[in-house]
């Protein structure tokens, strides 16, 4: 087992709660590696490292290979965006002596899940004067939590008749953010008066502490990009410290382990290329979604500084000639749950490396479905450097299903074909991954990027 990888997962899984968070680490990691912004490069040459980034959320990693660019690239493709809830523009509210910060739930998620969580708020909250102002709290031992309040059991006889889909409806999923003391006699003439008058006592205490923290007014929510995630730190899970459970698994697990894989291999011929992309969980859509013109607007640049310069037809060539891996995860074989699945065509944890020819719901709707000759040339591989793999599918046919950013690559006329780590509770707030399986992702990461042609 690689102990140092796995320990290094947790702390990126720690450190990278939002998209923002992950761009910052893995630029950090990549410079560490001898990756530079594409921008500091007027001409490339084989071996150099560049990275390229959008909006601080979507980025791309490139090592030039001895080739032609119109011999394609070898490319890792995550997506860094896991659900959460979001923070509106006009969040801040008092009712009835309690505070709250109103949301906007992000991508698919069982609302009933986040409720009597301990919560934090990550995020930035840009200024009219052009400055942008970090914002993480709920993280350290000293800081506060925020929470979303549930209802008593003793209380909950008509919630308890609704569908689980109905039981939190989304407009409660609103954080506590502070509360205020009543008056001892609220209906005295003189409470009702002093109630009056201090009308909002909570909302205005807690703006005199944002404004005192960290120099920002109610206005500024109007231009804040803050998101409400779990609070706490990934953990070993199982007595036999077998399995991870941590927030934002779906999809950090794959986005660091092609990363990484990129950052330790050396490209020979063709190009390597990881992606790592932001908004999957709401359709790959946006200026950072894989479904923009981010990765052809990158490969162009670096089209532009190789020999012989940019073309039109040889970017289109580039892109489909290249090879991708489309690094998401999988859902695991939940024994709890097993009649979801196709058991034959599952995927289980510390089952390795799993590849999906295809995604999609039901008769394969949306998907992405992967050539057979290319899927052998994969599997080749991974045997070569004895990478544990597994074949398999989301759940039974009729169940539902999933998709990935693979149909988005696929459009450019190149071969695409999942892979990625299985996780168990996927979407939940902390979900449930295998430490082997971390490992294996990595190794069968690495060895894909040594594909020839």
């Amino acid at each position: 087992m690689n102990e140092q990888l796995i320990t290094n997962y947790k702390d990126f899984l720690n450190n990278g709660k939002t998209e923002r968070e992950c761009v910052k680490q893995l630029t950090r990691l990549a410079e560490e590696h001898g990756y530079r912004d594409i921008s500091s490069y007027t001409a490339l040459k084989p071996g150099d490292k560049v990275y390229v980034q959008k909006m601080n959320k979507t980025i791309a990693f490139f090592e030039i290979g001895a080739g032609s660019a119109e011999d394609g690239m070898n490319i890792l493709g995550a997506h860094i965006d896991s659900p959460r809830l979001d923070v509106k523009q006009n969040p801040l509210y008092e009712k009835d002596f309690v505070a709250y910060l109103n949301t906007h739930y992000y991508g698919g998620i069982k609302k009933y899940q986040w409720v009597t969580l301990p919560l934090a708020v990550h995020g930035v909250v840009c200024k009219t004067d052009g400055t942008t102002v970090e914002v993480k709290i709920g993280e350290d031992a000293d800081d506060p939590v925020f929470c979303i309040s549930d209802i008593l059991p003793h209380l909950a006889q008509d919630q308890l008749k609704d569908k689980a889909s109905d039981f939190i409806p989304g407009e409660n999923l609103d954080i506590v953010f502070g509360s205020e003391i009543p008056s001892k006699n609220d209906n005295s003439k003189d409470a009702k008066d002093s109630k009056n008058k201090d009308k909002d006592k909570a909302k205005k205490e807690i703006l005199k502490l944002l404004k005192d923290a960290y120099g920002i007014d109610e206005e500024d929510f109007g231009s804040a990009e803050l998101e409400i995630v779990p609070a706490g730190r990934a953990r070993d899970c199982g007595f036999d410290r077998s399995l991870i459970l941590a927030y934002g698994q779906d999809d950090r697990s794959c986005a660091y382990t092609s990363a990484l894989a990129l950052f330790d291999s050396k490209a020979a011929s063709r190009t390597n290329c990881c992606i790592c992309v932001d908004k999957e969980e709401i359709g790959s859509v946006g200026a950072t979604g894989m479904g923009s013109h981010f990765l052809e607007n990158a490969a162009a640049e670096i089209i532009a500084r190789m020999p012989g310069g940019y073309s039109d037809l040889t970017l289109r060539r580039c892109l489909e000639n290249s090879s991708m891996l489309s690094s998401d995860v999988n859902a695991a074989y939940d024994p709890m749950n097993g009649g979801l699945y196709d058991r034959d065509n599952a995927s289980f944890l510390g089952g390795g490396l799993v590849f999906n020819k295809y995604t999609g719901s039901r008769g394969k709707s949306s998907a992405s479905d992967a050539n057979p000759e290319f899927i052998a040339k994969v599997r080749g591989i991974m045997t070569q450097n004895n990478v544990t793999f597994q074949m398999a599918e989301l759940g039974k046919v009729d169940q539902g299903g999933g998709g990935t950013i693979a149909y988005l690559a696929a459009k450019y006329g190149m071969n695409v074909l999942d892979a990625g780590v299985s996780v168990l509770s996927m979407h939940a707030p902390w979900e449930i991954t295998s430490r082997e399986d971390i490992v294996q992702a990595y190794n069968g990461y690495k060895a894909f990027l040594t594909l020839t042609n």
